[in-house]
């Protein structure tokens, strides 16, 4: 198997207050705010990136800013996003912090055996804190303000929701070369979740696979998520990727520039939408390394407008 996703890339979420956001996201959970943009697709919506303290794939979490009702839950989804961190003490200090700040989160718990903590953002996206066991590398933002021991190391496993497994297993193992491990009970308590693995493994290439089909479909809004985006590690492979889609009959956006990054998207059979990524060139193409994020950054294609797309942005501050 010569072709193989390498982890999670980022995951695109939804929020209806941009300025509410990003406090929660770099003031609460101490992530770097390495990108403000625009949506590339809907020039007056922000694009909000937030990451590790160098902005490495696979820490991206990211917000379009769109004036939309809260998501309805349900499965055609992902439901769960997971965040790593270094060691059962980090995830017992985030309960602290956690409660401090007034947020309602689970007991801690094993979760697939691993130690994990459950959480909402105040417009209620859900995520699972868990330990990582310090795997991989690590890069502290030196002005977060959480201590760079318990800081947020990256993206986990991604959960989804589905109706039936059969279908999707079937693009997932046959078409995106993904493994599937084992299985463990809804968190939910509904269903049965199967863990997919790629590349390396672990929790930062891991995607689960929540079968719910007691569930109604769910409804896109805020508080919810927009696509999950899986990593690869160049424009070559994306080519293949490319290929390896139509070959296989799956419909797909065909390449698309992000000017950060070069990105294919596609559905899987219940609807939920995957886009696949390059790691590079990355948020230091338009902007110093240790600048990023302070003022608004466009693509080039959009430079000329820059103006009228400020006048069109509500602040952030």
């Amino acid at each position: 198997m010569s072709l193989e996703l390498t982890g999670i890339h980022h995951l695109t979420a939804i929020t209806a207050t941009a300025a509410a956001n990003k406090r929660f996201y770099t003031e609460t959970l101490g992530l770097r705010l390495v990108k403000k943009t625009v949506n590339q697709d809907d020039t007056s919506a922000y694009h909000l990136f937030y990451a590790d303290g160098v902005a490495s794939p696979g820490s991206d979490l990211t917000f379009f800013d769109w004036p939309v009702a809260h998501e309805r839950r349900g499965t055609h989804a992902i439901t769960c996003t997971g965040l790593r961190v270094a060691g059962s003490a980090s995830v017992e200090w985030w309960a602290r912090r956690l409660a401090d700040a007034g947020l309602v989160h689970s007991p801690i718990s094993e979760i697939d055996g691993i130690a994990s903590l459950l959480f909402e953002d105040p417009e209620g996206q859900r995520f699972r804190l868990l330990d990582d066991g310090g795997a991989g590398e690590s890069h502290p933002w030196e002005r977060s303000p959480i201590p760079a021991e318990h800081q947020i190391r990256g993206l986990g496993p991604i959960t989804i929701s589905v109706p039936t497994l059969e279908r999707t297993g079937e693009l997932l193992s046959s078409v995106m070369n993904l493994r599937e491990e084992r299985t463990y009970a809804s968190p939910d308590g509904a269903g049965e979740v199967h863990v997919f693995a790629m590349g390396p493994g672990g929790s930062a290439a891991e995607l689960h696979v929540a079968v719910q089909s007691i569930l109604p479909p769910a409804e896109q809004g805020a508080g919810g998520v927009h696509h999950v985006a899986f990593r690869t590690p160049d424009v070559a492979s994306l080519h293949e990727w490319t290929s390896r889609l139509t070959e296989y009959g799956v419909r797909s956006s065909g390449e698309v520039e992000r000017y950060y990054f070069r990105s294919l998207y596609f559905r899987e059979p219940a609807g939920i939408l995957f886009e696949i990524a390059t790691d590079g060139p990355g948020f230091a193409v338009d902007e110093p390394l240790e600048a990023l994020g302070e003022r608004l950054a466009l693509p080039p294609f959009l430079e000329g407008k820059r103006a009228q797309i400020e006048a069109g942005l509500k602040p952030l501050d």
